[in-house]
C-alpha cells in the first residue's frame, strides 16, 4: 500500500472531535492537503484541511478513528493522498487509498501520483465538437452527448439513474475503444459488487477501472475518491493518449460529503445547509474533466436530485457545468415509458444545425414541437375526452403518443426483469424511424405495436399485429436498482 509515512515529521494528538482531528506539531507545519498517519499501525489516515496557528493543523480522518486517542504520535507521509495510475489498474477495483478491493492481489506495473492537479490549461484545450453515440434513441436523437463534454443525469429516488448509467456502460465499452472509469460515490456496496459482476460477464472488464468510496466509509474518504478518480482517467488522457469514459454514480454525494466535511469543520452553512465552499469545490473537480489535443474525457454523472427539486443548489450549480442534462421523470416511469426521460426538460448544446446536421435538428425540433403541443392538450383530453379535439390535434396526439413508445427501448442490463432482448439502435435508425412517424408514414398501426422496440422496421415486420402491453403502470425495468 502506498502513502505511507517517509518523512520524519511527527507530531501528536491533541484535540478530537468525530473525524476531525487536531494535531501539535514541534518542527514544521505541513501543508495543506498532506496526508498524515497514526494509529497502533499506522492505519488512521489524515488528510490536512487547515494549518490552525504557527505549531496547529486540523484535519479531516479519511478512514475510521476508533482507537484514536489524544497523546498518539502522528506521522507526515511527505506528501498527499496518492492513486494507482499505468496499464495495471485496468479491470481492477480499488478504494481511495488505491488498494485492490476485488480480493486479488496488488498490480505491480503501476505509478502513484498525487490526486490533486490543474486543471488543463485553456491553450490545451481542444474545442472541436463531435457527437458521442450511446445507442440509446431518445438521448442521440433529442440530447445528443458530447465527446469530452460532461452529461447529466438528473432524478429523485427510483426513477432509474444507475440503470440507464449501467446500460450507458454496456452499450459504449463495445463500440468505444478508449478506457471506462466507474466512479462509485457514496454509493451501496451491493450495487458496486452487481456492477462488477455484470461488467465481467459482458466481458468488457479488461478496458475498464472502477474505484468506490462507498456509502459507509467517512465523509473524507467519500470527498476524495473523485479526485483519485480522475487522476488515473488523466493518466490515460495525457501518458496514453486514449479517450476516457468516466461514469460518476453519484455526483450530488460528492457534495453532500463536502457539506459533511465542512459541518464537521465548523463552517458557517449557506443557503439549504450546504457548505459555502460548494461552487469552488464542485468547479475543481468538474474543470478537470476536459478534450485536450492528446485524447477526451467525457463524464456521465448521475445526479439525485433532493425531493425532485431542480430548484435545489446542488442541481442548479451541477446544470452549469454540463454540456447536455438528462432529466428523468417519475410521471413517465409511472406510465411505463422507459427510459423514463423528460424530452421536454432535458437539453443539449449539441443539438445545433451546425454541429448535428439540418436533418437532425429538424427532426429533433419537430419532435419537441410534437410532444409541447401534446402536453397542452392534455389538459382538454382530462375533462373534456378526445371526442372534442379538433381533426389536427387529433393527429398531432397521435403522433406524439407513438413517438412516445417508439423513444422507449429494451435495455441489455434490464433482460432478466423485463424479459424482454436488449436492443441498440444506430443514430440514423433512430432518425429514420422518428421522420416516418413524423410524417403519419405509420397512422394505420396500433400504438402498441411501436413500444419497447429497436429500430422502426420492426413495426413493419410485425405487421403491427403483435401485441405488446400498454404501458399503464410502471414495469419492471428499474427494478434492479432502488437508488435513493
Amino acid at each position: 500500500m502506498k502513502n505511507k509515512p517517509i518523512s520524519q515529521n511527527t507530531g501528536t494528538v491533541i484535540s478530537l472531535r468525530g473525524s476531525v482531528v487536531d494535531i501539535l506539531f514541534d518542527d514544521h507545519l505541513p501543508p495543506i492537503h498532506s496526508l498524515l498517519r497514526t494509529g497502533t499501525e499506522n492505519q488512521i489516515a489524515i488528510e490536512v484541511f487547515s494549518q490552525l496557528d504557527a505549531r496547529r493543523v486540523r484535519g479531516i480522518a479519511l478512514t475510521p478513528t476508533q482507537g484514536l486517542e489524544r497523546g498518539m504520535l502522528v506521522e507526515d507521509s511527505g506528501g498527499s493522498l496518492q492513486a494507482p495510475v499505468g496499464k495495471g489498474i485496468l479491470s481492477r477495483m480499488f478504494d481511495v487509498f488505491g488498494n485492490a478491493i476485488d480480493r486479488q492481489a496488488m498490480p505491480t506495473d503501476i505509478q502513484w501520483r498525487s490526486v490533486h492537479h490543474m486543471p488543463p490549461a485553456l491553450a490545451q484545450r481542444s474545442t472541436k465538437s463531435k457527437i458521442f453515440e450511446t445507442g440509446i434513441k431518445l438521448i442521440d436523437v433529442l440530447m445528443p452527448l458530447e465527446r469530452g463534454g460532461k452529461a447529466g443525469l438528473f432524478g429523485g429516488a427510483g426513477v432509474g439513474k444507475t440503470v440507464l448509467l449501467t446500460e450507458m456502460i454496456h452499450n459504449m465499452v463495445g463500440q468505444h475503444a478508449g478506457v471506462s472509469i466507474f466512479c462509485g460515490i457514496g454509493e451501496r456496496c451491493r450495487e458496486g459488487e452487481e456492477l462488477y459482476r455484470e461488467m465481467k460477464a459482458a466481458g468488457v472488464l479488461e478496458n475498464m477501472v472502477m474505484i468506490f468510496g462507498q456509502m459507509n466509509e467517512p465523509p473524507g474518504a467519500r470527498f476524495r475518491v473523485g479526485h483519485a478518480a480522475l487522476t488515473m482517467a488523466e493518466y490515460f488522457r495525457d501518458d496514453e493518449q486514449r479517450d476516457v469514459l468516466l461514469l460518476v454514480d453519484n455526483i450530488f454525494r460528492f457534495i453532500q460529503a463536502g457539506m459533511e466535511v465542512s459541518g464537521l469543520m465548523g463552517q458557517m452553512p449557506a443557503r439549504l445547509g450546504y457548505q459555502p465552499t460548494m461552487g469552488t469545490e464542485l468547479s475543481q473537480l468538474e474543470e478537470r474533466i476536459a478534450s485536450t489535443n492528446n485524447g477526451a474525457i467525457t463524464s456521465i454523472q448521475a445526479v439525485y436530485v433532493p425531493a425532485d427539486d431542480f430548484t435545489d443548489p446542488a442541481a442548479v450549480h451541477i446544470f452549469s457545468h454540463l454540456s447536455a442534462s438528462i432529466v428523468l421523470s417519475r410521471k413517465r416511469a409511472s406510465e411505463g415509458l422507459y427510459p423514463a426521460i423528460d424530452p421536454l426538460q432535458s437539453s443539449s448544446k449539441m443539438a445545433t444545425p451546425g454541429i448535428i446536421g439540418t436533418r437532425h435538428y429538424k427532426i429533433a425540433q419537430k419532435i419537441r414541437h410534437t410532444f409541447a403541443q401534446y402536453d397542452e392538450l392534455k389538459d382538454i383530453i382530462a375533462m373534456l375526452g378526445m371526442e372534442q379535439l379538433s381533426p389536427e390535434d387529433h393527429n398531432v396526439v397521435a403522433r406524439a403518443r407513438r413517438l412516445e413508445r417508439f423513444l422507449t427501448q429494451p435495455f441489455f442490463t434490464t433482460e432478466q426483469f423485463t424479459g424482454l432482448q436488449g436492443k441498440l439502435v444506430s443514430l440514423s435508425d433512430a432518425l429514420d424511424g422518428c421522420e416516418s412517424i413524423l410524417n403519419d408514414e405509420f397512422k394505420d398501426y396500433p400504438e402498441s405495436a411501436f413500444y419497447m422496440i429497436g429500430a422502426v422496421d420492426e413495426v413493419q415486420k410485425n405487421g403491427g399485429d403483435q401485441v405488446k402491453p400498454e404501458p399503464q403502470t410502471a414495469t419492471q425495468q428499474t427494478s434492479g436498482t432502488d437508488e435513493s
